[in-house]
């Protein structure tokens, strides 16, 4: 049975035996109506299979002007926004280089400019030698990007003929629209 050894340990002092046995077990043959229909069932899923892959590889590629619209907007938002950044780090560069030694006044609020609130001033701002004006066509550019990208895609999908996506993006410049226009 069980004894305590030193290591508070219990061990058991029984031999341990086991004898294997194996039992072979006899297929049944299959009746012949089940073979078909398990073949059947094959042909079924395969014949599936390969057409939900058919489906996936067409509406994995695209048509030549589908990719044409993608490259088109992909190469106008990642360029409009390289050309507004370097427009705003040369100007806060041309600003610092002038302005960078003066002390910050906190104390009077300056609100901005007249000459800032419009592109038709910033532009006035830029021809008279203003830095700041850089700054600001920067950032007019910045957010114009993401505009030019709706009416080139509207323009787009005028021409394909694809009048749901018409519909939504005149929506959505619609909303731009209106919200540049208001804040004037």
């Amino acid at each position: 049975m069980y004894k305590l050894n030193s290591g508070f340990r219990w061990t058991s002092s029984a031999q341990a035996e086991t004898e294997v046995m194996a039992l072979a077990l006899m297929p049944e043959e299959q009746d012949y109506d089940v073979q078909r229909l398990e073949k059947q069932h094959f042909n079924h899923v395969s014949q599936i299979n390969y057409h939900s892959e058919m489906a996936s590889n067409q509406k994995l590629t695209k048509s030549a002007n589908e990719q044409q619209l993608e490259n088109l907007l992909s190469n106008l938002l990642k360029y409009g926004v390289l050309i507004a950044s370097a427009v705003v780090f040369i100007g806060g560069i041309l600003y610092l280089i002038h302005h960078g030694s003066e002390p910050a006044e906190y104390h009077i609020f300056r609100g901005t400019s007249s000459e800032f609130c419009s592109p038709i001033g910033v532009v006035k701002a830029i021809l008279s030698g203003s830095r700041r004006g850089i700054i600001q066509l920067g950032l007019l550019i910045l957010i114009a990007v993401p505009i030019l990208r709706v009416i080139i895609s509207f323009v787009t999908f005028l021409l394909q003929r694809q009048f749901m996506y018409v519909i939504i993006t005149s929506l959505v410049l619609a909303t731009l629209t209106y919200s540049l226009v208001s804040a004037y």
